[in-house]
């Protein structure tokens, strides 16, 4: 079968950083499974299925060993399922190092039969998050930058939808 690793997110929505550690990930590995998921602490612009197909149509630009899938359960369990040796994390700054070396113990304890490799971004993307981009978005700005040009369309059009703010 290989070596399987997962790369989880809300991909809320996909960016640049993203799409970096999707790239340097899939070659770590004989199959990535990138793994959508809901967060109860992040409020979606796009819904799973929409996300889902976003990611998608990004990867299948890349070609090879990668899959996307949805999942809304503990990320041990998810791993498990897919059969998973590696858990694959981005890492942008010291803030996420800290939240993220807690996880990867929490996890640790829960299965340690599964790594987690971190990847740090790229320092040209490293300050993308998709809650900044989102936030950029409302206010008008540009976000060309930050995300994949069919992206971009996707959360103008959304944000179109839902009302632009400070207008």
């Amino acid at each position: 079968m290989g070596r399987i690793g997962v790369y989880p997110g809300t991909f809320d929505p996909v960016t640049l950083g993203h799409m970096d550690i999707i790239r340097r990930g899939a070659k770590l590995v004989d199959q990535l499974v990138i793994g959508v998921t809901t967060n109860p602490s992040k409020s979606p612009m796009f819904t799973v299925e929409e996300r889902l197909a976003m990611v998608q149509r990004e990867v299948d630009s890349i070609g090879g060993n990668i899959s996307v899938v949805s999942f809304d359960l503990l990320l041990m369990d998810f791993a498990e399922r897919e059969h998973a040796s590696v858990i694959i994390r981005g890492l942008r700054a010291v803030a996420d190092f800290e939240y993220e070396y807690q996880m990867a113990g929490m996890n640790q304890q829960l299965n340690d039969r599964i790594e987690t490799a971190f990847l740090m971004a790229d320092v040209s993307l490293q300050p993308i998050a998709s809650k900044l981009v989102k936030e950029i978005a409302l206010y008008g700005g540009n976000i060309s930058r930050f995300v994949p040009p069919a992206v971009e369309i996707e959360v103008k059009a959304r944000v179109e939808q839902i009302g632009r703010k400070g207008s």
